[in-house]
């Protein structure tokens, strides 16, 4: 079991051959979505169509992203995914308050994940994030987000992503995944995005296409360097006690020795 997803794929769910294609790509949790990527008329179909691929359990951990809690479409969405073998986990859009999350973990029973899309939702960030043991993980949905504070630029989101990471921690939760990179091509700004929000201590990214996975993962993978210099940090914290400085000058404590553990776990993905 890898020990931390870095890669969630998202594939619409009225599109069967994509998504087999998607379970086979290396994705460490392929999203099926029934909400943005579907068109109204075609809501029922990409219902159907997903519960009876999940029928069965699948070679990849495989979410499902429900329509939003408040609309039409949400009951028959969480009735017909809950039971199912092949579904890991619910993604939850647009949750606003705690009080979603505890109504949908006490009818489902499943692992759910909640993404933040308002100013609403990010004001109550720690109350969803805390809101029930079934809660796994939060992320942000930056697409909502942005048209519903009116932000133009990126580094207008940077406070609502910190407070995102803050939510989660302080929760404990694992470190959210980034939102998805809407350009598909750009490989380039989407290492650099990748860079700023490792920076900003996300860990790991939702993608929109397999061709962006090689890109999220070497963005989040420990270099060559972090490793030889979380291992060399490991070595000294197992033959001295309490706080010390190693040869080079640099000063490790337990909460240095803690960051070096959780970069040596990230190059076990096996």
């Amino acid at each position: 079991m890898i020990p931390f997803p870095l890669t969630w794929l998202y594939v619409p769910g009225d599109r069967p051959h994509v998504v087999a294609k998607a379970l086979a790509c290396g994705a460490d949790v392929v999203v099926i979505d029934l909400e943005d990527a579907v068109a109204p008329d075609r809501k029922a179909y990409a219902r159907a169509a997903t519960a009876e691929m999940l029928a069965e359990r699948q070679p990849a951990r495989v979410h499902v992203r429900v329509n939003a809690l408040d609309g039409p479409w949400a009951a028959d969405d969480l009735l017909a995914m809950a039971a199912l073998p092949g579904v890991s986990g619910l993604r939850l859009p647009k949750v606003t308050a705690a009080a979603e999350v505890v109504r949908v973990a006490e009818s489902t029973g499943l692992p759910l994940y909640a993404l933040l899309e308002s100013a609403l939702g990010i004001e109550h960030a720690y109350a969803i994030a805390s809101a029930h043991a079934a809660l796994r993980g939060i992320s942000l949905g930056e697409a909502d987000l942005r048209a519903d504070l009116g932000v133009r630029e990126e580094a207008g989101l940077d406070w609502c992503r910190s407070r995102v990471v803050v939510a989660a921690r302080a929760a404990g939760l694992a470190p959210p995944p980034q939102s998805v990179h809407p350009d598909i091509r750009d490989l380039e700004g989407l290492a650099a995005s990748c860079a700023r929000g490792r920076a900003l201590g996300f860990l790991g990214r939702a993608a929109i296409h397999p061709r962006q996975l090689p890109t999220i993962e070497r963005a989040y993978l420990p270099t060559e360097q972090e490793i030889e210099q979380a291992e060399t940090i490991i070595k000294a914290a197992t033959t001295e006690l309490g706080a010390q400085a190693l040869p080079d000058g640099r000063f490790i404590d337990a909460a240095v020795v803690a960051a070096a553990q959780r970069t040596l776990s990230l190059t076990r993905r096996d």
